[in-house]
């Protein structure tokens, strides 16, 4: 920070288009940012795990479509793939594991790819996670996954996996990480975050240039030296006053937090990371803006424009290479179980779709997974509601009459 010559006074002289500002303030400013960097920004953590957690967290089923509407499939030996979508797919991952890493890869590297297994039959039987894997199209432009495993490749072609991506470059063939993609945007919060950490592990005191009557380097770089010590000392103790040697002077480089607007400037970086992801800000644990009524906009928000986004790009790539095209057989989310937290919720929802002849009291209870009862599969109407040509009628007296004819 200083300049040894003969001058009796040195001091530092600094402007703010300097590349090396902010490594003299003690802040790393790299040109990007490493995806634990990334990863380690609170507002990334917290909106990689909330999405892949809510997503890995929701019900899978399997169901066939038929002349009266969907029949959900029950787990049998012709039928393994239920129990793989539902329970585990393979002997060491449940489902929600392999949904939870698909989600977070995704969210962060951008792809996730999965090798489907399948027995004799043709049946689905096991779903393996292939890391790693190098995407290229062949000579009949079709896509092939390359895997390099113990020295030797593997390729697999595109309806031997599952392939989930964040975005696809205009080539349709490789992806973009949404972390890499914006960089920029999570590198200020990193920066931010990496400011603070030295601020505060510099007792709370901004970066300063001392300066006064050296007579060497070397008794330049003590002073400093000391200087920075006794603060750190003042900093433990809790000490108000620092001493500074006799004719010497700190003064103060940068901006000071206050006026950098640092809890601002933390907020606007959660928004910033709430944007590339689709998320409203409540769900990364920002309540600054949050009121009753738009919390539960917010929760709307979160179902209709980023979960069901999500859910529908994974089930139609399921379909399509799980069961095929044209298949009369599909893999389908439950978004009820979003609704498992809200117990008032649930139940009045289930009772209204009781009344109006929608669920049986049995489809009721198999949504809380609670046993059948018997008499429970009729359908139920309110008595009430009637055609309108079978309201009674109001003669002039004002005592309503029916109509018996």
């Amino acid at each position: 920070m200083f300049g040894f010559g003969k001058k009796e006074k040195r001091e530092l002289q600094i402007t703010q288009s300097a590349p090396d500002f902010l490594t003299v303030l003690g802040i790393s400013t790299p040109s990007t940012v490493s995806m634990d960097q990334a990863i380690g920004v609170p507002a990334v953590w917290a909106a990689v795990n909330f999405l892949a957690g809510t997503i890995a967290g929701l019900p899978l089923h399997v169901y066939d479509k038929t002349a009266n509407g969907k029949k959900k499939v029950k787990a049998t030996k012709t039928a393994p793939i239920v129990s793989v979508l539902h329970d585990a797919v393979n002997d060491g991952m449940t489902s929600f594991d392999w949904r939870f890493g698909m989600m977070w890869a995704v969210l962060t590297e951008g792809r996730f790819v999965s090798y489907i297994e399948r027995d004799d039959l043709g049946r689905v039987i096991n779903l393996f996670p292939i890391i790693g894997a190098v995407v290229s199209r062949d000579a009949n432009f079709r896509k092939i996954y390359t895997h390099k495993a113990t020295g030797k490749d593997t390729v697999y072609l595109e309806s031997e996996v599952l392939d989930v991506t964040f975005a696809l470059k205009p080539d349709l063939l490789t992806h973009r990480s949404p972390l890499r993609t914006c960089a920029v945007a999570i590198g200020k919060a990193y920066n931010a975050n990496e400011y603070g950490s030295k601020l505060f592990a510099n007792g709370g005191m901004p970066s300063y240039v001392l300066t006064g009557p050296f007579g060497s380097g070397k008794s330049a770089q003590s002073a400093s030296d000391d200087i920075a010590e006794a603060a750190k000392n003042a900093a433990r103790k809790g000490g108000q006053v620092l001493a500074i040697p006799l004719g010497h002077e700190l003064k103060q480089i940068g901006i000071d937090p206050e006026k950098m607007q640092m809890v601002e400037t933390q907020r606007f970086n959660v928004e910033e990371i709430a944007r590339i992801y689709s998320l409203p800000p409540t769900f990364l644990q920002d309540l600054s803006r949050a009121t009753f009524s738009n919390s539960e906009q917010q929760d709307l928000h979160l179902v209709k424009h980023t979960v069901k986004r999500w859910l529908e790009q994974i089930e139609a790539e399921m379909n399509l290479k799980l069961f095929g095209r044209n298949s009369n057989r599909i893999a389908e989310f439950n978004l009820d179980g979003l609704l498992r937290g809200d117990y008032l919720t649930r139940m009045n929802g289930n009772a209204q779709a009781i009344n109006t002849g929608q669920l049986t009291p049995n489809e009721a209870r198999a949504l809380d997974n609670r046993e059948p009862l018997d008499g429970g599969d009729q359908l139920y109407i309110q008595g009430a509601t009637v055609p309108l040509t079978m309201q009674a009628t109001a003669p002039a007296d004002g005592v309503p009459q029916n109509d018996q004819s």
